[in-house]
């Protein structure tokens, strides 16, 4: 902005247009606004509605390209030009492409739109769980991106407590995005939430170095607003964030004057999560443990977490000539 005012004598405040809103073509808008009350019912996450609508908004205007004077003149000529369109992509987006329109067109059949059921022509992509080993981050790293955040700045208070929040208590981003001021009981020195993705409780313990990262930003940091949110923008209008914003450009912010690079592996929040799980591991905190942390449901999803553990996995190594010794 002061470069701005050097070189034009004014401010020039950069802005993103906003979206356009989607405007469903006529043929398929009875059946969009049905389909939309659906996921309402279902209680999809914000998250979840976002993504499955923007494919959606995608296959709608392909057929309204198409000449297609209603929903049931579709063919399933017009699904594979459809999926055509997606041939560069990777396996895994095809897949919830696929998905998308699964869900989508079993809703017409079920719900009279369709004479026929469409979503059996489409075709079957296997996605293999758990393919990749977890990225994480080394201490080193941790280490130097909070050294980084300049926490004498409001926004700078916001971003430490919650790259803490990450780092020591392992949330996911869309709770921290959900978090309020109710959800902290600071008598207790613990957290309560419903996690977002799971609809289950959590309860969290407010460590030290959280809890003051916490009330250094609500009494020093966090602008005057009516917002429910504990963390919300800092530019007007000062709410909380949005449901799709992973926070990703805030932790870009901290990784450049940190000198982190992480070349050719992901190093979003999620990642300081699977952190945590990772230092869980090497401490030798069980899977049970490890899953209440994190709130996962099931033990099978932490297990996802043990091709981190490095050392571990050396440990169960097999010597090659040793099995063949035996098998002898």
């Amino acid at each position: 902005m002061l470069w701005d005012y050097t070189a034009y004598g004014t401010m020039v405040v950069h802005r993103r247009p906003p979206h356009p809103p989607f405007v469903c073509p006529a043929p398929f808008a009875v059946e969009y606004e049905a389909f939309q009350a659906m996921c309402r019912a279902r209680a999809y996450t914000p998250m979840g509605t976002t993504t499955l609508l923007n494919v959606l908004h995608r296959f709608l205007l392909f057929l309204d390209d198409q000449g297609l004077a209603h929903a049931d003149e579709m063919r399933a000529e017009h699904l594979t030009r459809f999926m055509e369109s997606f041939s560069g992509c990777s396996t895994r987006y095809i897949a919830t492409v696929i998905s998308t329109l699964r869900n989508y067109l079993t809703f017409l059949y079920t719900e009279g739109f369709l004479p026929v059921n469409l979503s059996l022509q489409l075709p079957k992509v296997r996605v293999q769980r758990h393919a990749f080993i977890p990225s994480s981050w080394t201490a080193e790293n941790v280490t130097k991106l909070l050294a980084a955040i300049d926490r004498h700045n409001p926004q700078g208070k916001r971003d430490y407590a919650i790259l803490l929040m990450v780092i020591r208590l392992g949330l996911r981003v869309s709770d921290i995005r959900a978090l309020t001021l109710n959800n902290l009981d600071w008598s207790r020195k613990c957290l309560s939430i419903i996690m977002t993705k799971t609809k289950r409780p959590l309860e969290l313990p407010l460590l030290d170095d959280v809890g003051w990262a916490l009330i250094d930003y609500l009494q020093h940091g966090r602008p005057a607003t009516t917002a429910e949110q504990v963390f919300v923008r800092h530019r007007a209008p000062y709410d909380g964030f949005a449901h799709h914003d992973n926070l990703e450009r805030m932790l870009q912010r901290h990784m450049h004057p940190a000198g982190i690079t992480m070349a050719g592996q992901k190093h979003g929040l999620h990642s300081l999560r699977s952190t945590l799980a990772r230092t869980l591991l090497e401490t030798g905190a069980t899977l049970p443990v490890i899953a209440g942390v994190l709130g996962h449901q099931s033990v099978q999803t932490t297990s996802h977490y043990l091709a981190i553990d490095l050392d571990g996995l050396r440990q169960c190594a097999l010597d090659p000539d040793q099995v063949l010794a035996d098998g002898r």
